[in-house]
């Protein structure tokens, strides 16, 4: 099981400041995760990948998308609407 955080105007679109959810067999980095997540709906996909104000932590450590994800871990994730 993964811990996610929504920070900034993530926690608003999503209707969520965090969640815990089973870590899917085929997610190993954060590429992956944004690309699981995304599934869920066209905001999802919207808001977390190819965007470049996106930031993502993994047990308080900045990510790449190449990161490595693992039961256990925490991830933050962390967007600001722009005006």
């Amino acid at each position: 099981m993964i811990r996610i955080l929504y920070f900034g105007h993530l926690a608003t679109l999503f209707g969520q400041t965090g969640e815990d959810t089973e870590l899917p067999a085929d997610v190993h980095d954060i590429e992956a995760l944004l690309r699981w997540l995304g599934r869920r709906g066209e905001i999802w996909d919207r808001v977390l990948r190819a965007n470049p104000a996106l930031k993502v932590t993994v047990n308080k450590q900045f990510a790449e998308p190449a990161t490595a994800v693992q039961d256990g871990d925490e991830i933050a994730l962390v967007a600001f609407a722009m005006s």
